[in-house]
């Protein structure tokens, strides 16, 4: 992974995870379900504190930090990566109201070959942003919920439900400092 998407220090960070070849994997409320179990997981058992988020079609944006200073946000991302890239590929295969489901597979093993992989779901890196003003940390929470309006999934950022803005979004959020 380059460098310059590493987290390096403790701190909050607004992360992007896109899917490869930027593919609309989360069209099926149950593959957002998949991710949002996975990130409820990494709260509860492993530090990580989610001030907002959104799953797009084709990637998420989060804004996060952790609890102990010890551990590196890289690698709890890294670890929420595989551990939902392994259960999405599951779905995916399995899935009985899949209609993509050839073309989904041929594109994730096509995008996992040059890396040695049977599959890929994302792209390498996170694209961390260190955010260390208020001000910022408002911008990038405001520019998450807004991210379904200005798509047209929604119009209002409330509206939708894979995304912090929603009242009854089901991820235990922390508060803005």
């Amino acid at each position: 992974m380059s460098e310059r998407y590493k987290t390096h220090e403790a701190g909050l960070y607004f992360v992007t995870l896109t899917v490869v070849g930027w593919i609309d994997l989360f069209t099926r409320s149950d593959y957002a379900e998949v991710f949002l179990e996975s990130l409820r997981y990494c709260i509860r058992h492993k530090g990580l504190r989610v001030y907002a988020f959104c799953v797009m079609p084709s990637h998420i944006h989060i804004i996060a930090d952790l609890i102990e200073d010890d551990r590196l946000l890289a690698h709890v991302v890294r670890d929420l990566k595989s551990y939902t890239a392994k259960r999405l590929y599951t779905l995916v295969e399995t899935h009985p109201q899949e209609s993509r489901r050839e073309w989904l597979l041929r594109l994730l093993q096509f995008y996992g070959r040059p890396h040695g992989q049977a599959f890929k779901i994302w792209q390498e890196g996170n694209h961390p942003i260190s955010l260390n003003s208020e001000e910022w940390m408002r911008q990038k929470r405001d520019y998450i919920h807004q991210n379904p309006v200005t798509a047209r999934l929604v119009d209002e950022a409330h509206h939708y439900p894979f995304s912090s803005a929603f009242p009854d979004c089901g991820v235990p959020l922390s508060a803005f400092l």
